[in-house]
């Protein structure tokens, strides 16, 4: 009769790391007291963004990381720079741009803390510390430049591809109280 594998010993075998992903990092020949720094591209996971703006799957995501062996754990700490698109909140046109974030996080050998970052098998997951500080740096009112106009009130038209003289009086032809021309 052949031996069965249990449920348990086969999650643990697929939640293994797979080093040859671009967001792993292999921790097993660091000592404790040594630093390793590493420059390295990666596509950008899926759904990094929040509301208006984001960074596109698989856009190139520039990083530069500095893994430090400590008593706990490896401390990291990375610089990111990625790729914005988006749709501006004023004028809603699509606008690109880019950021640049830091970050700095634990990752323990302990894996009962629920709050933190974990080691692997010797190995460490920058996706979840990297998407964390991503998302959390992006703008909720992303625009496409500071000095977006937006659109008109009345008529919905882009203030910025808009004549000088663009205005809505009333009917009678006298001007709107309150509402003076658009400059």
């Amino acid at each position: 009769m052949p031996h069965a594998r249990s449920p348990r010993r086969k999650k643990a075998h697929a939640d293994r790391l797979d080093p040859r992903q671009p967001l792993i990092f292999e921790t097993r020949s660091l000592a404790s007291g040594s630093i390793r720094e590493l420059r390295r591209t990666a596509p950008a996971p899926a759904d990094l963004g929040s509301g208006l703006v984001g960074i596109p799957a698989g856009a190139e995501l520039d990083l530069a990381v500095q893994l430090e062996g400590v008593s706990e754990g490896v401390l990291v700490t990375a610089t990111v720079s990625a790729p914005l698109a988006g749709e501006c909140a004023r004028c809603l046109e699509p606008f690109t741009s880019a950021t640049r974030v830091q970050l700095r996080e634990l990752y323990g050998y302990e894996q009962d803390d629920e709050d933190g970052y974990c080691l692997q098998d010797g190995m460490l997951d920058l996706e979840p510390a990297l998407r964390d500080a991503l998302v959390l740096d992006l703008p909720l009112a992303p625009l496409c430049a500071e000095d977006c106009a937006g659109l008109c009130a009345e008529c919905g038209v882009r203030l910025a591809d808009a004549s000088p003289s663009h205005d809505h009086g009333n009917p009678d032809g006298t001007p709107v109280p309150g509402k003076g021309k658009v400059r």
